[in-house]
């Protein structure tokens, strides 16, 4: 199988975060921070070091802000419930996850708050920030915005709408499912206040783990409540981080591979990482906007607002008869439809048909990209 859908999950995993995650059970095995014999002690010794490896990544100050969840999700969904009060407005982009959009959209379904769409423009990033900033009002409290758009690749202009939000004495959130281990994200020098990052996607780790990156000592209410191991006498969430955000037994063999991955990334370095996969997606955009059947949406080469994904549609062929197709007859794995982020979809006009994304990772090849152009070549 060619697997060109790592913008969903990485595939293959590291040979090292595997190892990582098999072991977990086997040597660390017990519920840390809630007994006091040896073994449940190592354990926690062992998250204690996978949180410090996360912070070194992300340049962050404080090893009690790196929270553990069990994916991106939770954490946008944390951040947005978790700040919002009732009579706050947020701003959101055109190009917005339905893990942010959805959640947003209910609380204002709900007459708790009340949000707008900012248009991004991916030709434009002076327009972009002007878009956002025309929509703050005395009621806005948040700015959540993703790094790059899983959909087309459109990496936003988010350091710059950070400084907006602070300038204007708002907080800014920054749903980094898609840009964690392939764009640099420094928590210390960005000031960000909070990034959701998914652990599965191209930190490499395994399913269900994510990360809440909290910066500024910016406080958070819970989510969910449940035991800490901490202050267990009081009925109360504990009011210190990480144990406020981590109700429950934790994903330790997650958290394990998780480090590994985030490991396996530095060590390749992300900007390495960036350049040999945004070679392969400026290839196929080259490639494919000569077929005359195929419609390609790329940011231009050169542009600084890009991401190593690419979507396009072919004629007048809905995306999943395309997706159909390539898996049936050539076993390759790409993604079809509106991939969760219909916003984005309506930016670029395309939520009747959806689109085709190829996203690659570290392990693709550019024999990968040319058996997709033979492919669909042949395509009609």
């Amino acid at each position: 199988m060619i697997y060109l859908d790592n913008s969903a999950t990485t595939y293959p995993k590291p040979p090292e975060v595997i190892r990582a995650f098999r072991s977990a059970p086997q040597y660390y095995g017990f519920n840390p921070g809630r007994g006091g014999y040896r073994r449940s002690l190592k354990t926690a010794q062992k998250v204690y070091e996978a949180r410090e490896t996360v912070r070194k990544f992300f340049h962050m100050s404080s090893i009690e802000s790196v929270i553990f969840v069990p994916s991106c999700t939770q954490a946008l969904n944390t951040v947005i419930k978790g700040v919002l009060k009732k009579g706050d407005h947020v701003i959101i982009s055109s190009y917005e996850h339905n893990a942010v959009a959805r959640p947003i959209h209910k609380l204002q379904q709900e007459g708790i708050i009340t949000y707008s769409v900012a248009q991004a423009d991916i030709n434009d990033a002076d327009k972009t920030v002007e878009n956002f900033r025309r929509l703050i009002n005395a009621r806005t409290k948040l700015i959540v915005c993703t790094h790059a758009s899983n959909v087309f690749g459109y990496r936003l202009p988010v350091e710059r709408l950070c400084a907006l939000a602070h300038s204007n004495g708002l907080l800014f959130c920054l749903d980094a499912a898609q840009s964690a281990g392939i764009l640099p994200i420094d928590m210390e020098r960005d000031r960000y206040d909070f990034v959701c990052c998914a652990g599965h996607k191209y930190l490499y780790g395994p399913m269900g783990i994510g990360l809440l990156l909290i910066g500024n000592d910016n406080d958070v209410e819970s989510l969910i409540e449940g035991g800490t191991g901490s202050v267990s006498d009081d009925l109360s969430m504990p009011s210190f981080y990480p144990d406020k955000l981590e109700a429950g037994t934790m994903n330790i063999a997650g958290i394990i591979g998780l480090q590994s991955g985030v490991n396996f990334v530095a060590k390749k370095g992300i900007d390495r990482i960036f350049e040999s996969e945004n070679r392969l997606i400026d290839y196929l955009s080259k490639r494919l906007s000569a077929f005359r059947h195929i419609k390609v949406f790329r940011p231009a080469a050169n542009s600084f607002y890009h991401t190593p994904v690419l979507s396009f549609t072919a004629e007048d062929k809905d995306s999943e008869t395309i997706v159909k197709y390539l898996s049936e007859k050539h076993d390759i794995a790409v993604r079809g439809g509106l991939h969760c982020a219909p916003l984005a979809h309506r930016s670029m006009n395309t939520q009747e048909t959806g689109t085709v994304r190829i996203s690659p990772s570290v392990f693709t090849t550019q024999n990968d990209m040319d058996l997709l152009i033979d492919s669909l070549r042949k395509f009609r």
